[in-house]
């Protein structure tokens, strides 16, 4: 679909400043509708507004998270957060409710409008005005948490380094290295647990309030109408769960105790996880974000050419200054850098960001090319005209990222390569593929995590550590853990997504097993028809509900037993043919 042509939000408008976007909502609240063709270009008129908005804040949230020590960027966002935000919720909701009003005026194509409608009909429905405020509330306390795991730094071999830098001591085959930086790291969580347990106790707190204030018993089904999950319910999160524990821990259980002999040890300790089994040296598969950026085009160009077009768009990697003149990169890790890594699209330049902490890696291929993955997403579908549908359900957007990770394995060779031997990229294939079975038991326990906590909004620390710990044994194991309880106890402090997005987990063990499914696709019937269904799914956005989001990519919408198991048992067997 081509873009509809609007004017009627200004080019160069600034909507960090609610006054300029506040007589815009008012012209949308206002505005004669009479005919279905005028509804469409009144919805035109508010996703561009919307859009407008939604950049605003992209570009403050980019800002603060790539230096989060700068205090004017701090407060900017902070500034937009409970200046602006809280106004944009209830003036979102009054059109909301026009807009309700009009799909029951107005016989609307049901393909194209089906998804619009409903989600617009489920959020009149949660809104309250008294949660505006507590959510601006929440929303800062996860700025809280960035900034206080964004200065975590450590002293190790002489000089002060970063969480992600620390990581690539845990591929030393010294052990005792492994072991000296693992502590290190762990003390320096530790000193701050505390802290980050009381911003969590009082999220919870909100969270709860804020559900009840919709009419919810708790957060749970809160959560899951205002993520729009129409098409699944905790009890498919159960069997999700259920599935992991029978087919993907006796995996993990079969692939530690294999690493366990490699290592020639009695038992596997926490730092023993990610070194080379065989004693090789850590996989070195760049030097810095530029080099990073150009190895991930030629990836993605072996691949299908289309993808290393699409990727190039983004800038070569060596910018470092977040969003300023349209950047579209930020990738090498430094101090005050928030952890972790995101795509995130600016809605109304049509032009996405990606933001990670690059430290020379695997795991920063892995990340590279998983957000290059949301970027095809995004670049794929921004001609629509709708903001909404330039957005797809999470579970499916995971898919276009997880996907990446899969598909271009077997092009992270050549002499332009991340890994110019062979042996090495087979090996990189061979981590790649373990991982994408293994991290299910994670997800699996950080949603079960989750799911207890918000049906138990009330409960203690000590019983959050009991329970976690009780999900360690159920999904986890192997590990000896002696004389680590503490550590073993606030595991769960470096999942961020705890913080930013309550509930928003469960969707990587959905989209994993998509990104399975068109890696299986890929080995069946080839690379060509795996992109093509990749590339025709992600073309539709958000413009259908999931399962027809995975049917367009030759996917099943499937999650239980039956499902995983065939997965994991294709991983056993194409892993058996990697050499060791």
């Amino acid at each position: 679909m081509t873009t509809i042509d609007t004017s009627f939000v200004p080019a160069e408008i600034d909507a960090t400043d609610w006054a300029n976007v506040e007589p815009l909502f008012a012209a949308l609240q206002e505005r004669s509708v009479e005919t279905a063709a005028e509804f469409e270009r009144w919805l035109v008129d508010r996703s561009e507004l919307e859009a407008a908005c939604s950049q605003a804040e992209a570009n403050l949230y980019i800002s603060m998270t790539c230096d989060t020590e700068d205090t004017a960027a701090a407060g900017a966002f902070t500034k937009f957060l409970e200046e602006v935000s809280p106004k944009l919720k209830p003036a979102a909701f009054e059109l909301d409710k026009r807009e309700a009003e009009f799909f029951a005026r107005f016989e609307m194509p049901e393909d194209r409008y089906l998804v619009l409608r409903r989600a617009t009909r489920a959020a009149v429905e949660i809104f309250r005005e008294a949660n505006v405020p507590l959510q601006t509330e929440l929303d800062k306390l996860a700025q809280k948490y960035q900034t206080v795991t964004g200065a975590m730094t450590v002293e190790f071999e002489g000089r002060e380094q970063t969480m992600p830098q620390m990581g690539k001591y845990q591929e030393s085959n010294d052990r005792a290295v492994r072991e000296a930086a693992w502590r290190v790291c762990a003390e320096r969580r530790l000193a701050d647990k505390d802290a980050i347990d009381g911003i969590f106790d009082e999220q919870i707190t909100l969270r709860h309030r804020v559900a009840q204030n919709a009419g919810f018993t708790n957060y749970v089904g809160y959560a899951f109408k205002s993520m729009l999950r129409f098409d699944y319910g905790p009890e498919d999160c159960f069997a999700f769960h259920e599935a992991v524990e029978k087919a993907v821990v006796p995996f993990n259980q079969r692939r530690l105790e294999e690493r366990r002999r490699d290592l020639g040890v009695d038992s596997l300790r926490p730092w023993d996880v990610a070194v080379d089994a065989k004693g090789r040296e850590p996989l070195t598969p760049f030097t810095g974000g530029r080099e990073l950026m150009q190895k991930a085009i030629a990836a993605c160009g072996r691949l299908d050419p289309r993808l290393a077009s699409m990727l190039r768009e983004l800038g070569d990697g060596s910018e470092a200054r977040g969003s300023r003149d349209g950047a579209c990169l930020d990738l090498d890790s430094r101090k005050g850098k928030a952890p972790g890594g995101y795509q995130y699209m600016r809605d109304r330049i049509r032009k996405s960001f990606i933001f990670m902490n690059a430290a020379g890696l695997h795991r920063d291929v892995e990340t590279m090319v998983h957000e290059a993955g949301h970027s095809f997403h995004s670049q794929l579908c921004r001609d629509e005209p709708l903001v909404g549908y330039r957005h797809s359900p999470i579970e499916f957007a995971e898919v276009a990222s997880m996907s990446m990770e899969l598909l271009t394995m077997k092009h992270w060779g050549g002499p332009d390569g991340y890994y110019p031997d062979e042996a090495d990229r087979a090996r990189a294939a061979r981590k790649q593929l373990q991982g994408s079975v293994s991290l299910l038991a994670w997800i699996a326990t950080i949603d079960a995590f989750q799911h207890w906590i918000y049906t138990n909004p009330e409960h203690s620390r000590e019983e959050r550590v009991a329970f976690w710990l009780s999900l360690e044994e159920r999904f986890g194991g192997g590990l000896d853990w002696s004389g680590l309880d503490d550590e073993h106890k606030w595991m769960w402090q470096r999942q961020p997504h705890l913080w930013g997005h309550p509930f928003y987990y469960i969707e990587y063990g959905i989209a994993q097993l998509g990104a399975l499914g068109l890696w299986l696709i890929s080995l069946e019937q080839g690379e060509a028809a795996a992109i093509d269904l990749y590339i025709k799914a992600l073309s539709l956005g958000g413009s259908k509900p999931l399962p027809e989001l995975f049917a367009a990519a030759g996917l099943n919408f499937d999650f239980g037993l039956d499902t995983v198991s065939r997965l994991v048992e294709r991983v056993e067997a194409e892993l058996a043919k990697l050499p060791e």
